[in-house]
């Protein structure tokens, strides 16, 4: 099966491993993985301040840099759901629209790719500690995505996973909200790793990495003994192992 890899903003330049997981993630699913060096932002940064002029632009550019011909795999729920969804508001009614819609059909969030298309959900990862899995609004809300992900992580070697309270509150990034608001943004981060903590966890995981950018850096400002990961990254963990 071929794919085609998006990368979100966020990994491109803070994580950027976790783009290489994935390719090794949809390798090791039986994947051949192209990757598009073109490719840029799908436009949420955008679309999501109320520029939706601005967004389409971009949009524009994203839906030339991929193909209709095969599926389009994100290790990023917002992004997914930012084309899948929001591409809508900017692409009805438009030259674009046709080619939109068949984007739209194929561009998979990872973790639903595996579990749904695939039908894959062992890799061979191994990890020890325990952990909770953080539902971002984007994967509930938007795209759906509640048990895939908890199944992948159920078949982990050596983690335990554990309910945690609140797992489908926001975590306080939003965006720009997070900067227009960032005392009740940190608040709820620290409402969210508290929540963790109280679990005895070592690990917060979860699909999006702006979501982990958010906890992380409130984990880190209180030296707290806890690390967030992305879902790939678990899943890939331990293959030096194996």
């Amino acid at each position: 099966m071929k794919v085609e890899l998006f990368v979100p903003c966020f990994i491109d330049q803070l994580y950027p491993e976790t783009a290489f997981n994935t390719i090794r993630l949809l390798e090791k699913a039986g994947c051949e993985v192209t990757y598009n060096a073109e490719q840029t932002c799908c436009g949420q940064p955008a679309y999501n301040a109320g520029f939706w002029d601005e967004a389409t632009v971009v949009g524009q550019k994203f839906l030339k840099d991929f193909s209709a011909d095969h599926y389009i795999v994100s290790p990023s729920t917002s992004c997914t759901g930012m084309v899948k969804y929001s591409y809508n508001d900017l692409f009805t009614g438009s030259i674009e629209q046709s080619h939109c819609r068949s984007i739209q059909k194929n561009i998979f969030e990872i973790s639903d790719f595996l579990v749904n298309v695939v039908k894959k959900d062992y890799f061979g990862a191994e990890l020890e500690g325990i952990a909770v899995y953080h539902d971002a609004c984007s994967a509930l809300r938007e795209c759906k995505i509640k048990d895939e992900p908890r199944h992948l992580l159920s078949k982990v070697l050596g983690l335990e996973m554990v309910e945690v309270k609140d797992s489908e509150v926001c975590c306080g990034f939003g965006g720009t909200f997070s900067v227009k608001f960032e005392g009740i943004s940190s608040a709820m981060a620290e409402q969210k790793v508290k929540n963790a903590m109280d679990m005895h966890a070592d690990y917060i995981i979860s699909t999006d990495a702006s979501c982990l950018l958010q906890l992380q850096a409130y984990i880190d400002q209180y030296r707290l003994p806890i690390k967030t990961i992305h879902l790939v990254d678990v899943l890939t963990a331990g293959w030096g192992n194996i």
